[in-house]
């Protein structure tokens, strides 16, 4: 185990870290298509903080399947915390595997109820946990820790931080969706899902992480927990959960598999030197929050959530505790940490129940971390060292460059920008609309803000000579509140910790309370009750409900713009508001209205650029997929698609000598599937084909100006008929044939040991192409004159 203590882990390259993802993302992808050669999970489970974020999620997950990120055979839930309350992440654990038992017992076969047992007892109770257990003992779950409140990252509320966009490899699908967090996390996931082989488990990871490792590579021990692992320095171990690994164990190149000895909580480096966790170059391991649990000890975890969950949960909410994942439902595997546990809320139970496998750690030294827990987080993953892989430009509509200063760096995601606005350098803009004299300033974050210039008889939201700035290193979103009560625009700075009060330097925009107090001439009880003993943005009501021009004129107020209340009537405005703090937003949020906002804008843009497309001529785009994106985001878009088909006639007149005829004819085929006509699209795609084999033949034939041994030139300079003989060696397989060929090499690493040789002294593998006076389409013929 030296050897592999010293080795140091070196993060990732782009370069790498593209081929790590995109290798992630062919398994996914493959899961999907053919379950047979790359299984899927059984069921992907998220948790929730209510009954309306579960709302939320599941939405995203009917995305997801709709995207072909899971096969329809996997089974999809979105879990609440029992009545909104705070229980923490273990007890979300065991209430969302008890909650998916439940989902998966509703759908078992009659053959599975029969084998596995599952009828109620005598008593007409609920089915034994036992027999729970041993059903459940061959599944495998994908679990994501999505609920609570991302107050660090405040914007991303009304979202999730798991569904934060995250455009890595979006240039590999110009015309797909925007990739999300979760999209990511998904792929990562299907890699390790071949890890657990024969025996079903759990996969458990958390929703603001995107951990970057190849999970094939991944070791789990039969009938035990494992928890991944990755060497970091003791700054950063200091602020995370450690684990104390034995020096026994198993070693390879890249990763180490070992007991755990013992798990430690933001440990300060006396702690870490006392419990032995400093490795010998003097680094310690950090807790990725990444589960496995499989085998026996997976069963058991079914039958202690199954039996007992609801009575814990009810016990949790009644006292106001919490029972945690990595503190608390992890240490009844490590026998050291027993006695800590017996004092804990539930430990005994848990013990009991759980303590009698152990806990490995899978250390990993090719492991990359992107930790998305801030809002400056966020934007260093877009413009840090991974920046090559971040498509910055997806699914959007900007102006020429001579009519609006975007800088090169600027992430525009499903956002609609007008002439006249300006974005700063390293921003990111996502699923907004932004006209008018509007300026963004750098390292600047807006989401769901629709900022738009009317004219006419019509109230101006941003008038000509007005103009709405946002400072640099500032936050801008927007969202609807429930019963119809209108939207609520939002700012704060970058780097202000909502969860920090005002005692203890907490601030807005930047500045601190005491500052800010000041510049507004406001006082304290403005915007905190007097019961608030932690003063901090998370509560302070701050954000007046009215009208879109009116909160502009607010928010510039707010943020300290020099010059934009000279006479104070911005200031009384305010006061007689009525006003929501963030605490208050994230519980009135109205989902549904946000979800319908959403698919519509990007339905609407997708619709605009295939409009573009066809009115000049810029073809290139894939019109199936953006399609697709209308389609699947609004389905009143089979008018707009409808729409497009009558710009097909006049197209192919239009730019006969540009646009190859079968291109039009695929785009034809692709608008009528989309408008529901499929029987008039099964016949443009024979015309499809024909097109095709006619202008593969026109090229053949006119490809080449240069004359050769068989080709000559006729009177009228065209191309005589011209053959082309291409011969090979015979390769010979002697191990390993194939595997280092699709799909199988995507699945695990292919080797081939091979040989290339003649036959009685000539080559053996051979292909004549030659094109013929009349090319009529093409023909195919073998070595014994057989027409293919």
């Amino acid at each position: 185990m030296e050897p592999a203590r010293r080795r140091r882990r070196r993060a990732h390259t782009a370069d790498e870290a593209a081929a790590v993802l995109r290798k992630a993302w062919c398994r996914l992808r493959l899961s999907a298509r053919d379950p047979a050669r790359v299984p899927p999970w059984d069921a992907v489970a998220l948790t929730a903080a209510s009954p309306e974020q579960a709302a939320l999620y599941g939405r995203q997950l009917a995305r997801a399947r709709r995207l072909g990120r899971f096969p329809p055979s996997t089974a999809a839930l979105a879990v609440p915390d029992p009545d909104g309350a705070r229980i923490g992440s273990g007890a979300a654990t065991l209430h969302a595997v008890a909650s998916l038992a439940r989902r998966l017992l509703s759908q078992a076969t009659k053959e599975e109820i029969a084998e596995f047992r599952l009828l109620p007892e005598a008593n007409g109770s609920s089915i034994p946990p036992a027999s729970v257990a041993r059903f459940m003992a061959t599944k495998h779950v994908l679990l994501l820790h999505a609920g609570g409140d991302s107050k660090r990252v405040p914007w991303a509320n009304p979202m999730g931080k798991a569904f934060l966009p995250v455009p890595y490899l979006a240039g590999d699908n110009p015309d797909g969706p925007v990739p999300l967090l979760f999209d990511h996390i998904l792929a990562v996931s299907a890699s390790a899902r071949q890890a657990f082989k024969n025996q079903g488990g759990i996969f458990i990871m958390t929703g603001d992480v995107l951990p970057c490792f190849d999970a094939s590579n991944l070791l789990l021990p039969d009938d035990a927990a494992c928890i991944v692992t990755a060497p970091t320095t003791l700054d950063v171990a200091s602020n995370h959960g450690v684990v104390v690994a034995s020096k026994d164990g198993t070693d390879a190149q890249n990763y180490s598999l070992c007991l755990v000895d013992n798990l430690l909580q933001k440990p300060t480096v006396s702690e870490l030197v006392e419990g032995q966790a400093i490795l010998d170059d003097g680094r310690a391991l950090l807790d990725t929050g990444i589960i496995a649990v499989r085998g026996k000890a997976w069963q058991e975890l079914v039958s202690l959530a199954y039996s007992s969950s609801q009575t814990m949960i009810e016990e949790i909410i009644t006292s106001r505790k919490e029972l945690s994942l990595y503190e608390d439902l992890v240490a009844a595997w490590v026998p050291t940490k027993h006695e800590w546990l017996r004092d804990r809320p539930f430990g005994k139970e848990l013990i009991a129940a759980l303590g009698r496998h152990k806990m490995f750690s899978f250390c990993s030294y090719d492991f990359s971390f992107l930790h998305f827990g801030t809002s400056a987080e966020v934007l260093d993953h877009l413009a840090g060292s991974y920046s090559g892989l971040v498509g910055r430009r997806h699914m959007c509509s900007v102006p020429e460059t001579t009519a609006c200063d975007i800088a090169a760096t600027t992430v525009i995601l499903c956002s609609k920008i007008s002439a006249g606005v300006s974005i700063g350098e390293d921003s990111l803009v996502y699923d907004s609309s932004l006209s008018g004299r509007v300026r963004i300033g750098s390292q600047s974050i807006v989401v769901g803000v629709n900022i738009h210039e009317l004219h006419g008889d019509s109230p101006q939201i941003i008038g000509s000579s007005t103009c709405f700035t946002l400072p640099d290193r500032h936050c801008l979103w927007e969202v609807p509140l429930v019963n119809s009560m209108g939207r609520v625009m939002v700012y704060c700075g970058l780097h202000d910790n909502p969860k920090v009060s005002m005692d203890r330097d907490g601030t807005f925009c930047g500045k601190p309370w005491k500052n800010v107090l000041e510049d507004l001439k406001i006082q304290d009880t403005d915007i905190w009750d007097t019961s608030n003993l932690d003063k901090c943005l998370w509560n302070a009501r701050l954000f007046p409900i009215m009208s879109p021009p009116e909160m502009l004129s607010v928010g510039l107020w707010l943020m300290g713009s020099s010059g934009c209340d000279p006479d104070g009537k911005v200031s009384r405005m305010w006061r007689k508001s009525r006003r929501v703090s963030l605490e208050e937003l994230h519980r009135s949020i109205d989902y549904h209205q946000l979800c319908m906002d959403s698919a519509k804008h990007q339905a609407d843009l997708a619709a605009a650029v295939a409009k573009s497309c066809m009115t000049y001529g810029l073809l290139g785009r894939n019109l199936f997929q953006l399609c697709e994106e209308m389609l699947g985001n609004d389905s009143s878009s089979v008018e707009v698609c409808k729409e497009l088909l009558t710009f097909c006639p006049s197209h192919g007149d239009q730019y006969s000598g540009v646009l190859p005829q079968s291109r039009g004819y695929q785009v034809k085929m692709d608008l009528l599937r989309a408008s529901g006509d499929l029987s008039t699209a099964s016949l443009v795609e024979e015309k499809v084909w024909a097109s095709v084999a006619s202008e593969t033949a026109s090229a053949i034939k006119y490809g080449s100006k240069e004359p050769s041994s068989s080709a000559t030139t006729s009177s009228n300079g065209n191309l005589r008929p011209k053959k082309v003989v291409v011969e090979l060696p015979v390769r010979v397989d002697f191990v390993g044939g194939w595997s280092d060929t699709p799909p199988w090499s995507l699945e695990r690493p292919g080797c081939v040991l091979n040989m290339a040789i003649s036959l009685e002294g000539r080559l053996p593998v051979g292909a004549t192409t030659e094109a013929t006076e009349d090319h009529h389409g093409v023909l195919i013929e073998d070595d014994v004159d057989r027409k293919v």
